[in-house]
């Protein structure tokens, strides 16, 4: 660097208000200044601001003094720091590591949650450049409805151990109650475009299969192979054709009814306007039923449904099914199929599902997320969500509530 510039950091802190960045700025340009980095953050009217400026040395002292004045008449703080070529050129370095985004979340977040979670960071190496919130501004009242807290980390480095530092996400999210999310900060995380949802106990809090068997007064069997199913205890396909014979004679109208009363999961109303709004492409590949599916497709304006067809004659169940079983293989091979078909990088992806036939499509998406899941699930999904409902999946995609509540009733 020429002899005669010399790089300098301030650091401003005070009350914001309008118009203070610019005064600050206004100083700087009457100078032959060259803005190397700047940052700012806003905490509760706190205004931090960090610029740091190559000026010519002739003009520092004079820069230096400006600012401190016109510091004084706007009631903030003002520090400077010399910075060298060397700590400059080692700053410009670290531009080349790895990125990642780990974004925290639950109905509230603690001192002790945040703590656990930025040791197990600086353990593996990893440095925070940045932190910001993407909820809305917390209530004091914590028994408000729907209230939940989300906070984004922006960090630098390559873990030491990715899979230990995993374990050690996962271990914290199961003890102290929060979910996380941990993702590569490239451009598929920004650019995310078809997300295929599992149907039963995901979108709905419910087994359709169950509620038909209630029908037909064989709930209880049933309930005990989709449970043994779900925990990957037996095959999926050999299951659903015990679970489907046992709904024999069942009248067609009960679906209908079923289907009118639906539980919608919390959050899937706000999900499915946002996703739609933001162009995203929606599926559901369930290992369910079609007539629910298509249900739901109509009430969201879902764009894909795959899913397994009744057989009915007559008006009656037959206790058979047409077509292939959506298992898990299926829902994996459906998700590459859309992807294709709608022009979209696999990368690009995003599988939500909580069962053991969810697996093999949130290894293969881009981001995978257990929702609500079961212990295998959650074990071998790198996402989970079990404390907020299923619009949590907005946070992970990085969606702020300010931004959301500007561009619609969110």
């Amino acid at each position: 660097m020429d002899t005669s510039t010399e790089l300098i950091l301030i650091r401003i802190t005070g009350l914001d208000r309008p118009g203070l960045t610019a005064s600050m700025t206004e100083i700087l340009s009457q100078y032959d200044v060259t803005i190397l980095d700047i940052g700012q953050a806003d905490i509760h009217s706190t205004l931090s601001l960090g610029i740091l400026f190559k000026s010519p040395k002739k003009d520092s002292g004079n820069i230096m003094k400006e600012l401190l004045f016109k510091a004084s008449d706007l009631g903030i703080n003002i520090r400077f720091y010399p910075i060298t070529v060397e700590e400059y050129e080692d700053w410009v370095s670290r531009q080349g590591k790895d990125r990642y985004i780990l974004t925290l979340l639950g109905r509230k977040l603690s001192a002790k949650q945040i703590s656990a979670v930025t040791h197990i960071l600086a353990e593996q190496g990893l440095n925070i450049d940045a932190i910001k919130r993407l909820t809305g501004r917390q209530p004091l009242d914590e028994e408000k409805s729907n209230v939940r807290a989300c906070i984004e980390f922006s960090v630098r480095g390559t873990p030491r151990d990715r899979e230990e530092m995993q374990k050690g996400l996962m271990q914290l999210s199961s003890e102290l109650g929060m979910d996380f999310s941990f993702q590569r900060d490239n451009m598929y995380r920004r650019m995310r475009r078809l997300i295929c949802f599992d149907m039963d106990s995901t979108l709905i809090q419910t087994e359709c299969i169950d509620e038909l068997a209630e029908r037909a007064g064989v709930g209880e069997q049933v309930r005990a192979i989709t449970e043994s199913a779900m925990r990957g205890e037996i095959d999926f396909q050999e299951s659903f054709a015990q679970r489907v014979a046992l709904l024999k004679g069942l009248d067609e109208s009960v679906m209908k009814e079923i289907a009118e009363t639906l539980p919608i999961t919390e959050g899937v109303e706000r999900l499915m306007f946002v996703l739609k709004r933001y162009g995203y492409k929606i599926a559901i590949l369930s290992g369910g039923f079609t007539y629910f599916g298509e249900y739901l497709q109509k009430k969201f304006g879902i764009d894909y449904v795959y899913a397994n067809e009744l057989e009915i004659i007559d008006g009656k169940l037959t206790g058979r099914y047409l077509g292939d079983v959506v298992d898990g293989k299926r829902k994996a091979e459906l998700l590459r199929l859309i992807a294709q078909v709608e022009k979209v990088d696999i990368a690009q992806t995003i599988a939500v599902g909580d069962g053991a036939n969810d697996l093999p499509m949130l290894s293969l998406a881009g981001l995978g997320i257990a929702f609500h899941a079961k212990p295998k699930v959650v074990a071998n999904a790198k996402q989970s969500i079990n404390t907020i409902g299923l619009d949590g999946v907005l946070y992970f995609l990085g969606f702020k509530d300010s931004y959301l509540e500007e561009r619609g009733k969110l």
